[in-house]
């Protein structure tokens, strides 16, 4: 195995247990590894610091673990999954009932687990591998799984296409990793606190669903009763059910891609909706919200893509969120609601909030913070690791 050593001093971050080693830190390899292979780190005077996966990038190692354990044993990938699965039982997420039957079991460094994702589906993992020690890994990733669900696993799917690093020698096309016998389906319906959705992860955005919005889409609903809901980048309707199902007037859901839209009308099927109750329409989002009449809307939902995906594209993303949350404030009807996003990792709390604050006083109304909305206990953030904390969100009441 690799010894890499650090350069002096450089071990501090480490000893506090963040997961990652820059380039930059390192002083010395012992070694000729390969991408994605296990390594050694080390300080500068030889003490043990970790076991990782290593990487050609800014970030060199992704620690999976501090203690010191066996990472090559079969038995650490069945340990480090039957850990997340308790804290998803803990929450009452797994096995707790039948109004949800879908989560995510792995959420990177915020499982111990760094570059990898795994979403479940009653019984179907989807699996992103954001690093090629992950990608190389599947195999006793996919094992693993096997053991810690049973029977009860259904399939393996991975889906690192779009995830994992391009690196000559990685096969990177999605495909099924594991099939239990009679098991043909692409496709499923999952519950979602009670709620119907169609889920397809050979097709779908991500992994098929976004679960991160599960919480925030029962928010949606406790606060939809009696209003008239725009649902913008609604992709396949999940705050669009949930407010129709606690009582909205009526919900328009709008997104660009015709295949969500089409998914957002098979999902409001699917739940038994009067047809008179909703709307879909495919085309921009910006386009549509500045077409619209004032005061049409007493509740809106402003969920985009993320608009940066590193560092260098922040002040385009700021400005896009500003001029978008500005035309939401200045279209939603006297004692409306703006439910608004970001996704963006790169965007912290408090730049999102100032792009919110420069929208609302663009507009010049007056503008309440009823609540700041984040990401759910599946999505866990590593308190080690900050940086896992991407999803974050603003209720604002307007006047």
């Amino acid at each position: 195995m690799t010894k890499i050593y650090l350069k002096k001093g450089r071990e501090e971050s480490l000893l506090r247990f963040h997961p990652w080693v820059f380039s930059g830190a390192i002083a010395q390899m012992v070694g000729n590894p390969a991408e994605g292979d296990i390594v050694g780190v080390f300080s500068g005077d030889g003490r043990f610091l970790a076991y990782g996966h290593y990487q050609i990038g800014s970030i060199a190692v992704r620690i999976l673990s501090f203690a010191g354990e066996d990472v090559l044993a079969p038995d650490f990938w069945v340990n480090m999954l039957s850990r997340a699965l308790n804290v998803r039982v803990s929450t009452g997420l797994a096995g707790g009932g039948d109004s949800t039957n879908c989560y995510r079991l792995v959420h990177g460094e915020g499982d111990g687990l760094p570059g990898l994702i795994i979403d479940y589906y009653d019984g179907v993992c989807v699996m992103q591998a954001h690093s090629v020690g992950m990608f190389r890994s599947k195999a006793q990733i996919c094992d693993a799984l096997r053991k810690v669900y049973g029977p009860a696993l259904k399939a393996v799917y991975d889906k690192s296409s779009g995830t994992a690093p391009f690196k000559a020698g990685l096969d990177l096309v999605d495909g099924y990793i594991y099939k239990a016998e009679g098991f043909s389906d692409d496709e499923q319906v999952i519950l979602e606190n009670g709620n119907r959705f169609y889920v397809n992860w050979t097709e779908g955005q991500k992994t098929g669903f976004f679960l991160d919005q599960r919480e925030n889409r029962n928010l949606v609903g406790r606060y939809s009763k009696g209003r008239n809901v725009l649902n913008l980048f609604c992709y396949t309707g999940g705050f669009s059910v949930y407010a129709l199902s606690k009582g909205a007037v009526h919900v328009d859901s709008v997104d660009s891609s015709k295949k969500a839209i089409d998914m957002v009308t098979r999902n409001m099927a699917l739940n038994g909706f009067d047809d008179a109750l909703h709307n879909e329409y495919c085309t921009d989002a910006i386009d549509y919200l500045h077409s619209v009449p004032e005061d049409k809307y007493d509740l809106m939902i402003v969920d985009p893509p993320a608009f940066a995906k590193h560092k260098g594209a922040l002040s385009n993303a700021l400005r896009a969120y500003q001029r978008l949350n500005a035309a939401a404030i200045a279209k939603v009807a006297p004692g409306g609601l703006v439910f608004t996003f970001s996704c963006s990792q790169v965007v912290d709390k408090e730049a999102f909030a100032l792009a919110v604050f420069s929208a609302a006083a663009q507009t010049g109304r007056s503008v309440r913070i009823l609540d700041r909305l984040n990401q759910p206990a599946d999505h866990s953030v590593n308190i080690y690791h900050p940086e896992g904390e991407y999803l974050k969100g603003l209720l604002l009441y307007v006047e």
